[in-house]
C-alpha cells in the first residue's frame, strides 16, 4: 500500500532545446504533438513567456532566478572547450527545493559546466542525474566531437538508443520508483529538436508528406518529445500522483533561423524551425529568439486558457519556492518574481519589465508594450517597437519616441554597470594569448555548439 500523498506539490519542468514557437499543434503546426496539446488545452498557454536568446543563459536563469549577466553567462554558450561553469556561489533551484524537503532529479542536458565534476548536477543540488553535460551530442552515439558524454550521476556509462527516448524513460523510472511520501522536483531537459537533425526511423515514418529531410527529422524529434511527455503523464496517473503535480513545459530559446546559431553540426539545406509571427530566432534579441512556446498544467489548480502576460524564465525559482513552502534567503538577489497568480488565474503579471539580455555589445528591454533593441557596437543601431500593435517587430519607432529611447537606454546602462565580465570572452582571450599552440582554436570556441 502506498504512503499518503505529500501535501506539497510535485514539480516537473520540461525543457525543449531550440523548439520553434510555431512548431506545436496548439500553435497551428502540422507537427503532431497531441500530448502537449492536451496539457495546453487543459492548462494554460503562456503566450508571453521569455527566455534568454541561447541555451546556457536560459538554463542558468532557470536554475538561479537571476539574469545571466550577473554571473558572466550572458554571451553565447559554454563551448566544448570551455573550462568554466555556472558560478559555484549561486544557490540553485534544486538546492532551494531540497531545503524544502524535496527529492530532486534531473534527466537530460545540463550545459552549465562540464570541465570538472564539481560543476555537474549532483554537485549543484540534484539527488540524481542521467544524461549529457555538454551542449550538443550525437543523438544516437551520445558523444560530442568523438568524445562520449553520457552519465548516470558522476559515472560514465554506455547505452544504446535515441537520447531523448532514454531521457523520457528515465523520467518515467523516477516517477515509478519515487517514494510518494516525499515531494519531488524533476527537471527533464531534452536535447531535441537541437541539431544534429536525427530521429528513429519509426518517427521519421510518421511524416511521409514532408520531403525536406531536415524538416522531417525535426518534426520527428518533436514527436519523440511529445510521446515521452505522454508516457510521463501516464506514469503519474498510474501512481495516483497526477493531481498533485505541476507540469511546466517550455523551450530554452526560439527556433534556429540562422546557421550562425545552429551549433557544431553543419546543416546542409534549409533550417526547419518556425517561430510563427515573431521576428528572427535563436541567438537574437527579437521576439523570435526569446518569446518561446510554453504551458503550465496542474489539474484543479490552474485555470484553463491563454495568458498574455509577461513571464520570464527567472520567475520560476521564486514561484516554485513559494509553492513548495521554501525560502530563497540563501539565493543572491533575485531578478525573478512569484508569478503563480498570473499562471494559475490569469491575473496581471507582477513583472513590470523584461530584460532580454545585456552584454558589451548591446541589449534589449521591454516595459509594458514598448521594447528597445540596442546594438551598441559600431555602427550603432537603436530600434523601438510597440509589441501590442506590432508583435512581429516590423516598424522601428525610435525616431518617433526619443523619450523611450533615452529612458530605456538609461535602464540598460544601469544593468550594464551590474554586469559580470562575460566568461566566454574571457575564455577566448585566455586561449588566444596564454594557451599553448596545441589548444583549441579560439574561433571554434566562440562559435561552440549549443
Amino acid at each position: 500500500m502506498q504512503a499518503a500523498e505529500p501535501t506539497k506539490p510535485n514539480i516537473i519542468y520540461i525543457l525543449a532545446d531550440d523548439l520553434g514557437w510555431k512548431d506545436v499543434g496548439f500553435h497551428g503546426s502540422d507537427i503532431q504533438t497531441p500530448n502537449l496539446d492536451k496539457l495546453a488545452a487543459e492548462g494554460v498557454q503562456l503566450e508571453r513567456h521569455y527566455t534568454a536568446p541561447m541555451c546556457t543563459p536560459t538554463r542558468a536563469a532557470l536554475m538561479t532566478g537571476r539574469y545571466p549577466m550577473r554571473y558572466g553567462l550572458q554571451v553565447g554558450v559554454i563551448p566544448g572547450a570551455g573550462t568554466y561553469s555556472l558560478a559555484k556561489d549561486e544557490f540553485l533551484l534544486p538546492q532551494v527545493l531540497k531545503d524544502a524537503g524535496y527529492k530532486t532529479y534531473m534527466s537530460g542536458k545540463w550545459h552549465l559546466g562540464h570541465a570538472k565534476k564539481e560543476f555537474w548536477p549532483n554537485h549543484r543540488g540534484f539527488d540524481s542525474f542521467y544524461g549529457a553535460t555538454v551542449g550538443e551530442i550525437d543523438h544516437f552515439l551520445h558523444e560530442s566531437h568523438g568524445v562520449a558524454d553520457w552519465y548516470r550521476d558522476d559515472t560514465a556509462i554506455e547505452e544504446e538508443g535515441f537520447d531523448n527516448s532514454l531521457f523520457g524513460a528515465e523520467a518515467v523510472r523516477v516517477v515509478k520508483t519515487h517514494d510518494i511520501k516525499d515531494p519531488f522536483f524533476l527537471y527533464l531537459a531534452f536535447t531535441a529538436p537541437h541539431t544534429p537533425f536525427q530521429a528513429p526511423q519509426e518517427y521519421l515514418d510518421r511524416y511521409p508528406s514532408i520531403a525536406d529531410p531536415n524538416r522531417k527529422a525535426y518534426a520527428a524529434m518533436i514527436s519523440v518529445i511529445d510521446d515521452e511527455v505522454g508516457k510521463l503523464v501516464a506514469a503519474l496517473e498510474k501512481r495516483g500522483m497526477r493531481d498533485n503535480t505541476l507540469i511546466v513545459f517550455s523551450s530554452d530559446n526560439g527556433g534556429v533561423r540562422s546557421s550562425l546559431f545552429s551549433g557544431d553540426t553543419k546543416v546542409t539545406g534549409d533550417l526547419p524551425a518556425s517561430n510563427g509571427p515573431y521576428r528572427d530566432g535563436k541567438g537574437t534579441l527579437y521576439e523570435g529568439g526569446t518569446r518561446v512556446v510554453a504551458l503550465a498544467n496542474w489539474p484543479g489548480r490552474i485555470k484553463a486558457g491563454v495568458v498574455d502576460e509577461p513571464i520570464h524564465v527567472t520567475d520560476w525559482l521564486p514561484t516554485f519556492a513559494k509553492l513548495a513552502g521554501g525560502g530563497t534567503e540563501k539565493c543572491k538577489r533575485l531578478d525573478g518574481t512569484d508569478v503563480w497568480q498570473t499562471v494559475s488565474t490569469g491575473a496581471q503579471s507582477p513583472r513590470k519589465e523584461v530584460l532580454y539580455n545585456v552584454d558589451p555589445l548591446g541589449g534589449a528591454i521591454s516595459v509594458a508594450n514598448w521594447k528597445l533593441v540596442w546594438k551598441a557596437s559600431l555602427p550603432q543601431k537603436v530600434e523601438v517597437f510597440d509589441l501590442k500593435r506590432d508583435p512581429a517587430e516590423t516598424k522601428n519607432l525610435a525616431s518617433e519616441h526619443p523619450e523611450i529611447v533615452a529612458a530605456f537606454q538609461s535602464r540598460l546602462t544601469e544593468f550594464a554597470t551590474q554586469m559580470a565580465p562575460p566568461l566566454l570572452l574571457m575564455e577566448a582571450v585566455k586561449l588566444t594569448f596564454y594557451a599553448p599552440p596545441v589548444t583549441a582554436d579560439p574561433a571554434a570556441v566562440l562559435s561552440g555548439g549549443d
